[in-house]
């Protein structure tokens, strides 16, 4: 009987339906040759959001089950498909009819009414600072916080990407990510997740797409979600076939270092632990 292992699962992929760069076949053809056998589809939802158009599903999102459900049926035998959703904190759909859900904050809704992209490039992350936190980039860092705690509270299968504002933040280029405020924000939100009912992923997307060199989240708040005892999977984030299992060998070190030795494959029946 061969043991499971970490590397038979990727759930956090993107597709053409959304801000993928290959199509949903491309991708699964990718997975099942790289040895994947649990793979997941978790395109974007919709929001109102003006600037996501053409980055998102449209707000029916029947085409895009339909189209990963027939992908399950190429599948069968070989590899098991799951039709998920990374649902977005301003999303305006729910995540009925799904298998999975990830729950994520990519926007800043800010007092002023405007919507703020905190992962799409420094110019907007500093006009985000600037216009609506009066450049207190701190500030911003606890309302983004405050919204990953809304998500959690939500319990989602998979919390995703927790730390995302820290994307352009290499050597504390816009807040000081070893400052005790810094580091109470996020430990906030992290309590706010249910060990019990949702799983943390170690991800490494942004390193896929060179904007950091370790994975989401930081260090600090794997070893206390580890103190919670809480469960942890490894995703890719991938926008690309070739990055279906991208830098999963960095992040079981960094979970390894956290205290972690077991994390968990999402399967049609739910999540089940292997060693890392």
């Amino acid at each position: 009987m061969s043991i499971l292992k970490p590397f038979v699962c990727s759930v956090h992929t993107h597709a053409t339906f959304c801000d993928g760069k290959d199509t949903l076949e491309d991708m699964a053809a990718a997975a099942y040759a790289a040895g994947v056998r649990y793979y997941g589809v978790s395109c974007h939802s919709h929001t109102p959001i003006a600037l996501d158009e053409g980055f998102v599903l449209p707000k029916d999102m029947a085409v895009y089950q339909k189209a990963v459900e027939q992908l399950q049926k190429q599948y069968i035998g070989k590899m098991e498909v799951l039709v998920g959703l990374e649902w977005d904190s301003c999303a305006d759909v729910n995540v009925d009819g799904f298998d999975y859900w990830i729950g994520s904050v990519h926007y800043i809704h800010a007092d002023n009414g405007k919507y703020y992209a905190i992962d799409w490039n420094e110019e907007v992350f500093a006009t985000c600072r600037d216009e609506a936190f009066h450049g207190d980039a701190l500030a911003m860092v606890k309302a983004y916080f405050q919204e990953v705690s809304k998500v959690a509270a939500m319990q989602p299968t998979i919390l995703g990407h927790m730390d995302l504002i820290t994307k352009f933040n290499t050597k504390n280029k816009f807040f000081d990510e070893n400052s005790l405020q810094y580091k109470l924000a996020a430990l906030q939100a992290l309590q706010s997740v249910n060990p019990t009912t949702t799983i943390l992923e170690i991800n490494t997307g942004a390193m896929a797409r060179g904007y950091r060199d370790v994975p989401y989240p930081a260090l600090f708040l794997l070893k206390k979600w580890y103190e919670l005892g809480g469960r942890i999977i490894l995703t890719s984030d991938a926008h690309t076939a070739d990055g279906i299992l991208y830098g999963y060998e960095k992040a079981v070190g960094v979970a390894k270092q956290a205290g972690f030795t077991t994390s968990v494959i999402l399967t049609k029946k739910g999540f089940i632990e292997c060693r890392l």
